[in-house]
């Protein structure tokens, strides 16, 4: 007979409990189906967290289908902590990226720290070491003090936790819009490196071998949080606080180097981490993945509160614990390696042959259900899908030039809009420098990252525009991933692969599934022509504030190999006397554009075109010249177009350019027309880049520390640089004063 100390199984059914929980009535009965009984408390408890949006994927779950997801080099696609990609001489890079938006929102400091916990546990659980970390961040605007003290605290929670741990956190993207304003996003991405006979599954093989428990005691906090993730923000969403996990980085140091010497073992079977559902996800996942059950006493797990149930203890989401399988008999050796960190290690169950899930308390069975069903044999939905009508309203709207009167103070107001300005305020916070691997630090294309003991390195980026999304999800997407590939270009690499957190609001409404689509429609096209796989990733919906939901932000990781460390190339111009080259044509396209914000305080109309196939021509161009040693510079022109990334590529080298442009000055200046990059080349490499490049001379670097920008013949811009250095570097400081 089956006890609970919570509500009974005709009570739950009864007050209809479950729908507390995140069950529908109609999933309510397909768990009774499925056991042929009314759960328990404890039973009706795993089955809403690992049902839930969060740990299910049960609404995108169709839509991911849709991603190219193998490659030559792909070791391990979707389906475990983190994927994996070759990149020569038995060596591999592991990398994922993955959400923190609810807990961030409500307790933006822990929110955003037990995050980036979270996303090096799914890394360092495949067998690799974190060499880097990055995120990508939303925000509303800065003139909200609410904003303000999200941006901050979200800033300050990243930078507590990387810094502890001794991860650089070497790049990533912070944009601002009023969409975010209730719903900031908060996304963080772990890159690390492994030797292939290194990488660890988390499947639970060997009926009869013990799983065993490592890392930190479990309390009762983070209980529901999967839950909390799956659901829109509201006036009540404080009342969740307590669903918001607290980290410590110093334990999970510990974690990590006793789990990297854990998978020198080969008493080591399987590992997990327990991330979102926490004991219930690493359980349930490991034995449905390996075709097993899992019988847990959890008598034995490590507590730090008294009194806690098997509800809570299931699902807890206490941070810094690792779920592992080990050979029989071989326990001790694991216990032995965590004792030399101080770590817990306990055996709390076993591997059995019934596919069950079956969980002991107090020498009683509280819980006993098929693994499958909570893990592979999740619902799964497809969402009716509709056009909006705002789409087709701008689709039909002619392209439009906003009217600028003043080219120099709109530059200079462009270079001050916070999504533009420089982000020097936030990653001077961040440890960058750690561990003496970064090539390349936060503030150009890419960030870099050497591969000690070789002459590779690897280029790692964070990208999406929203605002493009927004007003054409498929283009939009196409864009995204477009843009990390075009960055990872500037910096000398080859785009190897891509992770995705794809935020989006609540997917039971037609518009916002449509959204979901089509952009992941134009996001896997862009993947297949660039030949970038998705190789992990997360999906994190329902953010929305009563009811509003935040711009569509499909955000792509992007990692690419480096073959040899002197092709690294960053955007800042190198030296006097160098030629400046534009590759790829403006048009006039200011839909989503900084330009049409500034001037209307909105947004509308088409986004800009994409042509993936000249995309792929011009990324080939500009790779092969890198590997020739012809570029000096190259800089990818994204937001504020040509003069914002003329700018960029001055400010701080002291010195200037002269630019002749042609065509109708506001488009040639700030179009965000795309696949152009800025390149500049050495006079004595001129001719041969000439021969491989479609790229326009367009003008020279100067000793004279000025940007003298002429469009047909007409100066429309005579700047001195420490005047555009002013305005970019010192805007989100004056705004968060």
């Amino acid at each position: 007979m089956l006890l609970t100390r919570e509500p009974g199984p005709e009570q739950i059914k009864s007050l209809k409990l479950y729908k507390d929980m995140g069950l529908s009535d109609e999933e309510f009965q397909m768990v009774e189906d499925i056991l042929g009984r009314i759960p328990n408390y404890t039973e009706t408890g795993l089955f809403s967290v690992m049902w839930s949006e969060h740990c299910s994927y049960k609404n995108s779950k169709p839509v991911l289908k849709k991603f190219p997801v193998t490659g030559e080099k792909v070791l391990q696609g979707p389906g475990e902590g983190a994927g994996i990609v070759d990149i020569g001489d038995n060596q591999a890079v592991v990398f994922k990226i993955e959400s923190h938006n609810h807990p961030s929102a409500i307790e933006p400091f822990q929110g955003a720290a037990t995050g980036v916990g979270g996303i090096i546990r799914d890394v360092f659980s495949m067998g690799a070491r974190p060499v880097a970390l990055l995120n990508s961040l939303r925000f509303g605007e800065l003139s909200s003090p609410k904003v303000k003290y999200l941006f901050k605290e979200v800033v300050a929670g990243i930078a507590g936790y990387g810094n502890c741990i001794g991860i650089p956190t070497v790049g990533g993207e912070v944009q601002f819009d009023a969409s975010y304003e209730g719903n900031p996003l908060v996304n963080a991405m772990c890159v690390g490196i492994i030797d292939h006979k290194d990488i660890k599954k988390g499947q639970a093989h060997g009926v009869g071998n013990p799983v065993m428990y490592v890392g930190a005691k479990t309390g009762r906090d983070g209980i529901h949080g999967a839950t909390f993730a799956s659901e829109e923000l509201n006036e009540q969403s404080e009342d969740k606080r307590p669903a918001v996990q607290v980290g410590d980085p110093f334990m999970e140091k510990l974690l990590l180097e006793a789990c990297l010497e854990l998978v020198q073992c080969d008493a080591l079977v399987g590992i997990q981490d327990m991330g979102a559902a926490g004991l219930t996800s690493s359980s349930a996942e490991m034995a449905s993945k390996a075709g097993m059950g899992i019988e847990m006493n959890l008598d034995k797990v490590p507590q730090r509160e008294t009194g806690m149930t098997a509800y809570e203890m299931m699902l807890s989401e206490s941070q810094e614990r690792m779920l592992i399988v080990v050979e029989k008999g071989r326990e001790q050796e694991i216990i032995d390696i965590c004792s030399k960190y101080d770590l817990d290690a306990v055996t709390i169950g076993l591997v059995t042959d019934d596919k069950q899930l079956r969980l002991i308390h107090n020498g009683e069975t509280v819980a006993e259900v098929p693994a499958d069903a909570l893990a592979e044999e999740a619902p799964v939905y497809h969402k009716p899908s509709s056009e909006p009508e705002y789409f087709r309203l701008y689709q039909e709207m002619p392209n439009e030039t906003p009217g600028v009167a003043d080219y120099q103070e709109t530059l200079l107001s462009l270079l001050k809009q916070p999504t533009i300005a420089s982000k020097e305020w936030v990653y001077d916070q961040y440890d960058y420098m750690v561990r003496t691997n970064t090539v390349v630090a936060p503030g150009s294309d890419a960030a870099v990252v050497r591969i000690r003991g070789t002459k590779k390195a690897l280029a790692m980026t964070t990208d999406c525009n929203s605002r493009y999304i927004y007003l054409d999800p498929e283009t939009g997407g196409k864009i995204a991933v477009a843009e990390a590939a075009r960055n990872i270009i500037c910096s000398g690499g080859e785009p190897l692969a891509i992770t995705d957190c794809l935020n989006f609001g609540n997917p039971e409404k037609p518009e916002i599934f449509w959204q979901l689509e089509k952009a992941v429609d134009g996001m896997s096209e862009a993947c297949r022509k660039l030949n970038t796989p998705v190789i992990s990733g997360n999906v994190s919906l329902y953010n929305e504030t009563n009811g509003t939901a935040v711009y569509p932000t499909p955000v792509v990781g992007m990692v690419g190999l480096i073959d040899d460390i002197s092709h690294v190339t960053t955007q800042s111009f190198k030296q006097e006397g160098d030629f400046i080259y534009l590759l790829g044509e403006a048009a006039d396209e200011f839909g989503g554009s900084e330009l049409q914000k500034l001037v209307h305080g909105k947004i509308f109309g088409k986004a800009p075109m994409l042509n993936i196939e000249k995309e792929a021509e011009h990324q080939r161009q500009v790779l092969n010249s890198i590997k020739k040693g012809l570029i000096s510079s190259a800089h990818d022109v994204a937001e504020g177009g040509l003069a914002v990334a003329l700018a960029e590529s001055l400010i701080g080298t002291g010195m200037g350019a002269r630019v002749a442009l042609s065509g109708e000055s506001t488009s040639a200046l700030f179009s965000e027309s795309q696949s152009r990059f800025l390149l500049s080349v050495k006079e004595e490499n001129r001719e041969e880049f000439e021969s491989l490049s479609s790229a326009v001379l367009i003008g020279k670097v100067t000793s004279d520390p000025q940007l003298q920008i002429m469009v047909e013949g007409n100066q429309v811009i005579s700047l001195p640089v420490e005047e555009l250095k002013k305005a970019w570097k010192g805007a989100i400081p004056c705004l968060l004063n």
